[in-house]
Order: structure tokens, then C-alpha cells, then sequence
């Protein structure tokens, strides 16, 4: 982590990015800066497939908490498909990059959506077989992914877990961008992050081994409660 450190809005963030050794490494820092949760009754994590679901069974582990999950699917922009103009929540809510969406062709949307919407909703029946009906009301809800970009894939988890009408919900991130975070602040009861990158890249290159997640894992993962 480096010593350079400045802030935006009062959040501290460095110049040269953290580095996890993988994503089991991020989830046990991330654990720690969340102990204050550890055993809590009436609190959850829920995390995003599939990355955030190998980072989410570390902090569960770490607070004696149960693991679930939402499902959400990122809208690639038409020509970057990596670079996400929106996400997709698993019942059909789309949180968008206004400006980004206007200049993309309607064509182009609606096929996004219906394939996205589809997958999510593959992976949730998939990746929840055999559990019982997910329940966030009233509870506490810790909502862990592997990392922020843009933001629009958490914002859009926050958007499927308050419709259930939660008692709080808590984001958090091994990294995240300042004005990602700036967003989820006020979309969140509490946004925990390890590290405010002041040059944010691909969040791949803030973890020395960064595999693909497959659905065996996620599935193998979950079922460890």
C-alpha cells in the first residue's frame, strides 16, 4: 500500500493500489475490518457471483455468519463490452449509466437485457437448488463482491436486497473507486472498503492470482455453511 495517500469527500485513498494475493486473502482482510459484525444474530452476507462469492465465504466464515447470494449481470457497453454502461438485477430492474444508454441503440438494450436477465436468473436457480426462500427483511445484510468499478453491478444488488426491506445494509469491498464509493455511500447504511485507488484499473490487477470462478465453485462454496 503505498504512503502517498490524499482524499475525496473525507475518503483516503492511495496511489498505488493494494495488492491481494487472491481472493481468499481479500475476504479474511475484509473479514477483519468487520468484526464488529461477528455472531451478530439477524445478520447475513450475501455476495455476488461468481468472484464475490469466493471473497464472501471467507468473511461468513470469519463472523460465524450465513452465506447467500444475489444475482446481477453487468450491460457491457456495444463497443466494450467489459466497460459497463448498467447491470440487470434478477427480476428485471436495470440501474443505468443515463448517458451511456442513450447513445447505444435501443436493438442493442433490449438484447443485452433479455440475454443478461436470462443468465442471472439461470445462475440463481442454479447456484440456490435445494435452499430455501431467501429472507432479508428486517435483517442486517452484508453485501461482499470481489471488487467495484463502475458501480452499477452493486448498486443493483442494493437495489434487489432493499426491495425485501432489510433493517440495514452494508456494502463491502476489498477496492473500490472514490466516486463508486461516493454513489454507494448514499445508496447504503455503511460502505466498508480496504482501498481507494487513486488509479483504478480492471480490478484484476489488484490480486496477484485472480482465476475464473466457475459454478461448480460457487456452488461447492455456498453449500460450506
Amino acid at each position: 500500500m503505498g504512503d502517498d495517500r490524499d482524499a475525496v469527500l473525507g475518503v483516503p485513498f492511495s496511489t498505488v493500489p493494494m495488492q491481494f494475493a487472491d481472493r481468499e486473502d481479500a475476504g479474511r482482510r475484509l473479514a477483519k475490518r468487520l468484526s464488529h459484525y461477528a455472531g451478530k444474530p439477524d445478520t447475513l452476507v450475501v455476495a455476488l457471483p461468481r468472484g464475490g462469492v469466493v471473497v464472501g465465504r471467507e468473511v461468513a466464515d470469519a463472523l460465524r455468519l450465513a452465506l447467500d447470494i444475489v444475482v446481477l449481470r453487468k450491460i457491457g457497453s456495444p463497443g466494450d463490452p467489459e466497460y459497463a454502461i448498467g447491470a440487470v438485477t434478477e427480476t428485471g430492474e436495470p440501474v443505468w449509466n443515463e448517458r451511456e444508454r442513450e447513445r447505444a441503440d435501443p436493438s442493442y438494450i433490449d438484447a443485452a437485457v433479455g440475454r443478461e436477465l436470462a443468465e442471472a436468473r439461470r445462475r440463481l436457480e442454479t447456484y440456490r437448488a435445494g435452499f430455501p426462500p431467501r429472507l432479508f427483511r428486517g435483517i442486517t445484510v452484508i453485501v461482499v463482491d470481489d471488487g467495484v468499478a463502475t458501480g452499477y453491478t452493486m448498486r443493483a444488488a442494493l437495489a434487489t436486497v432493499k426491495r425485501e426491506r432489510p433493517a440495514a445494509v452494508i456494502v463491502a469491498e476489498p477496492e473500490c473507486p472514490p466516486d463508486s464509493r461516493a454513489v454507494l455511500e448514499a445508496e447504503a447504511d455503511e460502505v466498508v472498503v480496504l482501498e481507494t485507488p487513486k488509479m483504478f484499473g480492471a480490478i484484476g490487477a489488484y490480486y496477484e492470482n485472480f482465476p475464473q470462478v466457475d459454478d461448480a465453485t460457487v456452488i461447492k462454496l455456498l453449500r460450506r455453511q
